[in-house]
């Protein structure tokens, strides 16, 4: 990095020089006293979830000085631990997976010692469709069943329009983005398909991992999905995307995910300010000015590290293009929650299930089997609908309908739990749902050059901003060291 860049403290005075050394870092608290009053930094990155830590490590090591504001009393944004109520367990309660290809979060578990380990795999997965569970091969990410011959084709066919030439990152681009983004998800396969096993299988598909309904988001955005889900050297596919052996469900990681960012937070040390949530955002000739509820923060320039559905909620002075806003108003966020049952044995095994079920299961349409010190884990998605209905309803009634749900799935064994977990994302107010803002039909074509480009000197990050692995831990860290790189950019 050049000596253009200034090397400016953000704190003064000794008692922020102690912290630093000790590596000190306390949730929970805010940092009001740490807020910069005449001095300025050469980047304010807003939000510390995966894509603004990425931001503000990438930055720091290229010489930058740095802020990370944060609105939370924590790091990790939709990468959260929480700890079941009776056994203190850990459990992952928003991303949990790495597969082949997610190289940066990889290089980022290794550099920081966050182990993996394998996610259970073995034996048969069920296909829950119209109350009836089908074993299938867990070998295999979809159910091959003769009753849904018309999904192959489909998905074949879905799989062959996220390869042709797809410009990944960039859909808008596509030579047919103004027909596929005028289609939602649903109308897009209901041209393929027509018995209701077919539309559950090609809704499962997409449902899966985005948790929304198919007629929530745009063909074209989960086209782009699809074609995200490799990297630069390896096409992305529709297997690998859903696939858990060579797929995105491959691994897990030891103690949960929220490690990382735990670990990449007390590296950065008191750059990161908790309770921050940021207000305003303005600027006049390179000087941009950051309000926040913990002081007010001025820099060269901003990385605003948030997802386009919440990223709006800011006011920007002197204002954003029409396309920004444009897509703040395209995209909203899934309305999901993580369940979790903790049990002394994996009784699913000694049944040869795999305890992964895909299908159209109220509440819970997707499982998977985990592990935590020592217990066994049965992990559920509670999505779109299904999660609305339950936001507000008491924990008892969402626990008790969770368990009957795998009782449906495993057998009354699964009434024997030890403990639970539940983290409602949507009612979380500083994500508003997960795992990924999608788009509306229109969305992309109209503003989707906007997800990238630069308003003034404000950058975007936020794995909804990537070019692969939109929506995972993967994609965060790519969007942030790419926003990290424009930064240094323009200061050098």
């Amino acid at each position: 990095m050049t000596s253009g860049v200034t090397r400016r403290r953000f704190l003064s005075g000794s008692a922020m020089a102690a912290g630093a050394a000790a590596g000190a870092m306390t949730f929970g608290r805010g940092s009001a006293q740490a807020a910069p009053v005449d001095g300025e930094v050469d980047a304010i990155v807003v939000g510390a979830g995966l894509s603004g830590l990425a931001a503000a490590k990438s930055l720091v090591e290229g010489g930058a000085s740095v802020v990370v504001l944060e609105a939370r009393d924590r790091p990790g944004g939709r990468v959260h631990n929480i700890t079941s109520p009776k056994l203190g367990a850990t459990l992952d309660a928003g991303a949990e997976f790495i597969g082949p290809t997610q190289n940066h979060i990889a290089a980022l578990a290794r550099e920081y010692g966050v182990a993996t380990l394998p996610t259970y795999n073995a034996g048969d997965s069920i296909f829950f469709d119209d109350g009836r569970a089908q074993r299938m091969s867990a070998s295999v990410p979809l159910p091959l069943i003769p009753d849904i011959g018309q999904a192959g084709p489909a998905l074949a066919r879905a799989q062959a329009d996220a390869l042709a030439g797809f410009p990944v990152g960039e859909p808008w681009k596509h030579p047919h983005a103004r027909y596929l983004d005028s289609l939602t998800w649903k109308q897009y396969t209901d041209q393929m398909v027509s018995t209701q096993s077919a539309r559950d299988l090609m809704q499962i598909a997409m449902s899966a991992p985005l948790s929304v309904r198919p007629d929530e988001v745009s063909a074209l955005y989960f086209l782009n999905y699809i074609a995200a889900s490799g990297d630069e050297n390896n096409p992305g596919t529709l297997i690998r995307l859903l696939s858990t052996d060579d797929g995105a469900q491959e691994r897990l990681f030891v103690g949960g995910a929220a490690q990382i960012p735990l670990r990449m937070a007390k590296a950065l040390g008191d750059r990161v300010v908790y309770n921050s949530p940021v207000r305003s955002i303005s600027w006049n000739g390179k000087r941009a000015t950051v309000s926040s509820d913990q002081g007010t923060f001025a820099g060269r320039r901003v990385v605003v590290a948030m997802s386009p559905a919440i990223s709006g909620q800011i006011d920007y002075r002197p204002g954003l293009s029409a396309a920004r806003k444009g897509l703040h108003r395209g995209y909203h966020m899934g309305a999901v929650s993580k369940f979790a049952a903790l049990y002394p044995t994996a009784f699913w095994r000694k049944k040869g299930l795999s305890g992964q079920v895909y299908g159209d299961g109220r509440p819970i349409d997707v499982t998977f089997e985990s592990y935590t010190e020592g217990h066994h884990i049965l992990m559920g998605f509670i999505s779109a609908d299904a999660m609305r209905r339950l936001d507000h309803q008491p924990e008892s009634v969402l626990v008790r309908e969770c368990i009957e749900n795998f009782v449906d799935y495993f057998g009354p064994e699964a009434r024997d739990y030890l403990d639970y977990g539940v983290f409602k994302w949507d009612l979380e107010p500083w994500s508003k749902g997960g795992p990924v803002a999608v788009s509306s039909p229109g969305t992309l074509t109209q503003y989707g050059p906007a997800l990238r480009d630069p308003v003034g000197p404000v950058h975007w990050a936020g794995t909804e901003t990537a070019d692969y692995w939109t929506g995972y831990m993967d994609g965060a860290v790519r969007s942030g060291q790419r926003a990290a790189r424009e930064v240094l950019g323009v200061l050098s």
